[in-house]
């Protein structure tokens, strides 16, 4: 919005033609907002849920001290990032907009969970099936218009909405075409190949259903990581810098085509909403750190997800986020590995196993005697490990 009404080409204001002060100044003025505001917000939700969310008994120590704590929080990230990034964000930019779209769904579906279990006081929210079709149904919806932005790309290798700083416009008049072509449509139906050079595996209209499952799959894995008090929310902020990085490099042609990567026309505006989301976050931890006065609940958890989900499909590296979000894929595989093992070994032996003491994974840890504090830190540290593992594929091609 700031950039709209108050960007020039000279003087002060010359600063909001940089993405990278814009996304400086989101993350500050995200950050504020949820300090300031977090506060009353914990106190409204308190007030309005009574017994807070349920806790069920996991035989951890001092869990059930955490009886009556709200949830809901992730009401504080959402008023941050929103607020911060149409403040910063160039708001002409449709992937902006997708990107919110997405967020706003699966929180809205997140807090009708979080106030089913409130209300009933049990973890039996909306009904698992409901919120699958929703999640597919907004995530389709999303993929569709991103692989529309994906193929609205002029060949001279900007986007017809105008969304370039005068900069960047200047720098793309004055560039080769590169080895894919913005309009061809490989780029817009096709995933790039990890460690390959400008190819793009041609999917046509089934880029759609990948797209979907990316989306709901990393919606669903943040929310299985969200169980300790700052686990989630902490490599949530490592992944979102480390694809802020990403749009900006795929959104400048210089940096795009000297590493190898693909060229995306107004991809690096996303840096901006993705650094709202990092200060937004950061203002969360301040309430949510051991012993937290907050649960993010799923309010917080799918809407992350999803924004991540999401930012991955519209910059066109998907496959980065097995890596980046390393930490959220073995939460999730975890679950699925003891649902999975339990069902098949029960049908084969008619007494069914676990692999893990409990799942996810860190619950797995803390039924081996690791204090919840030792399990947030040293999953932190990993999901720091996994970020820079997935920033340096960008090299590796």
């Amino acid at each position: 919005m700031l950039y709209e009404l108050l960007a020039a080409d000279s003087g002060l204001f010359n600063l909001l033609n940089y993405i990278t002060f814009r996304s400086g100044a989101a993350v500050v003025t995200a950050f504020a907002i949820a300090v300031l505001l977090g506060g009353p917000i914990i106190d409204k939700l308190r007030s309005g849920q009574g017994r807070g969310q349920p806790i069920r008994d996991l035989s951890f120590e001092d869990q059930m001290a955490k009886r009556g704590t709200p949830t809901m929080g992730g009401f504080i990230i959402w008023l941050g990032l929103f607020v911060s990034a149409l403040l910063w964000a160039d708001i002409a930019n449709p992937y902006i907009w997708v990107i919110l779209f997405v967020t706003a769904s699966f929180a809205l579906l997140g807090y009708l969970d979080d106030r089913a279990k409130v209300r009933k006081q049990t973890d039996a929210g909306v009904s698992a099936r409901i919120r699958l079709l929703v999640e597919f149904l907004v995530a389709g919806l999303a993929c569709a218009f991103i692989m529309g932005l994906h193929g609205a790309h002029t060949p001279s290798g900007h986007a017809d909405w105008g969304a370039l700083t005068p900069l960047a416009e200047q720098v793309a008049a004055l560039a080769p075409a590169t080895s894919v072509e913005p309009n061809d449509a490989s780029f817009a139906g096709g995933v790039a190949v990890p460690f390959v050079n400008d190819y793009f595996l041609p999917l046509g209209g089934l880029f759609i259903l990948f797209g979907m499952v990316v989306i709901v799959g990393s919606a669903n894995a943040v929310n299985f990581t969200d169980g300790l008090d700052g686990l989630a929310i902490v490599p949530m902020m490592f992944a979102a810098a480390s694809y802020a990085l990403i749009a900006y490099l795929t959104g400048n042609f210089i940096f795009s085509d000297y590493l190898g990567i693909q060229f995306a026309p107004g991809t690096g505006e996303i840096a901006v909403t993705l650094a709202a989301m990092i200060g937004a976050g950061m203002g969360f931890l301040w309430f949510n750190a051991y012993p937290a006065q907050v649960f993010m609940g799923d309010t917080g958890s799918l809407g992350l997800g999803a924004m991540l989900g999401v930012v991955a499909v519209a910059v066109k590296h998907e496959f980065a986020l097995v890596i980046i979000g390393g930490l959220f894929v073995l939460e999730a595989l975890s679950v699925i590995v003891q649902v999975g093992g339990f069902k098949l070994t029960r049908r084969l032996t008619g007494e069914g196993r676990r692999i893990f003491a409990m799942a996810p994974l860190h619950h797995h840890f803390q039924k081996n005697d690791w204090p919840e504090t030792r399990v947030v830190v040293r999953f932190w540290i990993l999901s720091v490990m996994f970020s820079l593992a997935g920033l340096a594929t960008l090299k590796l091609r």
